[in-house]
């Protein structure tokens, strides 16, 4: 091997990463703890991030609708303008519907609690009553009447007054906290501002450096990922939002029809929740359920069989559709996107898992189609029901037995002939 300087920084370089996979390896806290740190560093501006993206979505339809201003500058701003509007009416007339329903449910759910565990209470005595074999167990497995109260009272105060100790130190984090929250978020919000008035300078600066790194073919590559990145988000986005919202109409205008309670409360609920794929939708059936339980077990009942009817509905023929078309993944790897995502990641991992696991299916399908151009590969075989094909190792099996046959046939005739 020629000892030149291209081999040189070339053994260098894999030195230097050999080194610091060592390390990685043998000081994962030290590397925790500075992932820690970058990440407390970084986060405000990596969520921001995430924000303008989000907002980029509603704010290149509202920029299309001030196409005839003529000063770029001042298009953007105004579209900047009527999209953190619009996101900030949508977000009043959610807490709008949500905060009087809660407050009347609680009211209700106050109002309506006692009598409902009173019924409880009295359908116990009456199973107790009717069944004295009950009762005679638990009297002979409970023995109220040793208990030790002074023991647990003491426990308790005990309990208390450490408990107290806990609370204070943890409020005084958690007040801390909310003002680092405050602070983080701020510094996200600006930042977002600045992507999305300066978006196509970012994004020229971003292909001018990742060209003077890498080779031109290479540097195509990637801005195409991006770019196929970016749209299939933004449908994923745009879509998801519509399906929630068709979803909580549906509950909304079912609801009404069977007469059922706290519908603008349930169906605004299930709504919110839909925005997290697929399971979303069954949190918001659980807090809804509960809701109506209290007013009507039998009606609680009937909530839920409505929402698996509308759930399979929704599930079936209008998420693939609306979400699934639009991002081009069909709806097992949606399902399989979201099971992994969740494990992964909780609620964040569902929401990001889908559109990356599109990009994936996207990139191996261009890839496996360019495999099979390149081979020759006969398009029949490809097909869902392939003609019955020939094998190869089949053929050479049968070969390899005939010969066998001929072999011990002509020995047996040697043998006879002796």
């Amino acid at each position: 091997m020629e000892l030149n300087k291209k081999t040189v920084r070339t053994l260098l370089l894999g030195a230097a990463g050999c080194v610091v996979l060592y390390w990685l390896l043998h000081e994962t806290e030290r590397l925790a703890s500075v992932l820690r740190i970058g990440w407390s560093i970084l986060s405000p501006f990596i969520i921001g991030a995430a924000i303008a993206f989000i907002l980029n979505v509603p704010m290149r339809a509202v920029e299309r609708w001030f196409s005839k201003i003529g000063n770029t500058g001042a298009r953007r701003a105004v579209a900047i303008l009527v999209t953190l509007v619009i996101i900030l009416l949508v977000l009043a007339g959610v807490f709008y519907l949500l905060i009087p329903q809660v407050g009347e449910t609680v009211e209700t759910l106050v109002d309506k609690l006692p009598a409902f565990f009173s019924g409880i209470i009295a359908d116990i005595n009456a199973y107790l009553s009717e069944n004295p074999e009950a009762l005679e167990w638990l009297q002979e497995n409970t023995n109220f009447a040793n208990l030790d109260w002074a023991s647990l009272i003491q426990k308790a105060v005990s309990i208390v007054s450490d408990s107290l100790t806990t609370v204070v130190d943890k409020l005084f984090t958690t007040v801390v906290g909310v003002g680092s929250g405050i602070f983080n978020a701020i510094i996200s919000l600006v930042f977002a501002l600045y992507c999305l008035a300066r978006k196509e300078i970012l994004a020229s600066q971003f292909r001018r450096v990742l060209y003077a790194l890498v080779p031109e073919k290479v540097g195509d590559e990637v801005v195409r990922i991006m770019r196929m990145t970016n749209s299939t988000f933004s449908n994923f986005i745009s879509g998801q939002c519509l399906e929630a919202l068709i979803l909580g109409l549906m509950f909304a205008v079912c609801m009404s029809i069977f007469g059922m309670p706290y519908m603008p409360l349930v169906s605004v609920v299930i709504a919110v929740t839909a925005l997290v794929p697929i399971v979303g939708a069954f949190a918001g059936c659980i807090v809804g359920a509960f809701f109506i339980l209290v007013d009507s077990p039998l009606l609680a009942v009937w909530f839920v069989v409505m929402f698996l009817i509308l759930q399979q509905i929704e599930g079936n023929l209008i998420y693939p559709r609306v979400v699934g078309t639009s991002i081009g993944l069909p709806g097992m790897w949606v399902l399989l996107a979201v099971a992994v995502g969740g494990d992964l990641m909780g609620v964040g991992g569902m929401l990001l898992m889908i559109p990356v696991t599109s990009v994936l299916y996207a990139l191996i399908r261009e890839f496996a189609d360019k495999r099979l151009e390149d081979r020759q590969i006969d398009p029949d075989k490809l097909v869902a029901h392939p003609p019955e094909l020939k094998s190869g190792f089949k053929e050479n099996r049968e070969k390899r037995r005939k010969k066998f046959k001929l072999r011990k046939m002509l020995r047996m005739e040697k043998k006879n002939q002796k």
